[in-house]
């Protein structure tokens, strides 16, 4: 199950947001009353969507987008007059009251949108594996004369003629000309 931080200065919206939450299976909570918490809970654990009320104990809740993750939505519950003041349009908005269907729906849509976005940040190769290919592409550019650009398009062309990742097509070329990988 995903966690969430649900952060609210009102501990009882806190606890029910939370509840509701955890009733449903939709996500794990983790609670807190300040954005200093919240902070804190990301650099501990993974968290792929805050939310809470437009206003913690310490500040602004807007002012935690910046600090979040890039995986990690950033949820603001409140009456539409309070959401309305928030400039920032990368910051999502529920404005109350609400069902607990829509807010379910939402916090899994949220869910969601974290789990596509780890694709574009999670970086594609390890470093070994860049390695290997890095190795493969000056093998090709010594002994076959290829020019870098040259030499990865035919390792890519290579890799997906055959439908596998691209270090180890590289690993391949590496032994095919007798040299450890």
């Amino acid at each position: 199950m995903d966690t969430v931080i649900v952060a609210f200065e009102n501990r009882t919206m806190c606890q029910r947001f939370s509840e509701l939450l955890e009733s449903t299976g939709t996500a794990h909570c983790l609670t807190c009353h300040s954005g200093d918490q919240v902070r804190r809970l990301l650099s501990q654990r993974q968290a792929y969507c805050v939310i809470c009320s437009p206003h913690l104990t310490d500040g602004p809740a807007e002012w935690l987008y910046e600090d979040l993750p890039a995986v990690c939505s950033l949820l603001l519950v409140g009456p539409q007059h309070v959401l309305d003041s928030c400039g920032s349009r990368e910051v999502f908005k529920l404005p109350t009251p609400i069902r607990k269907e829509e807010a379910v729906s939402t916090v899994r849509l949220l869910l969601q949108f974290g789990h596509r976005m780890e694709r574009f940040v999670r970086p594609k190769r390890s470093g070994a594996e860049q390695e290997l290919v890095d190795r493969a592409k000056r093998l090709l550019m010594e002994r076959e004369g290829y020019c870098e650009e040259d030499a990865h398009r035919m390792l890519q062309k290579q890799s997906m003629d055959a439908g596998c990742r691209m270090s180890q097509t590289a690993r391949k070329i590496l032994e095919s000309y007798g040299v450890s990988s």
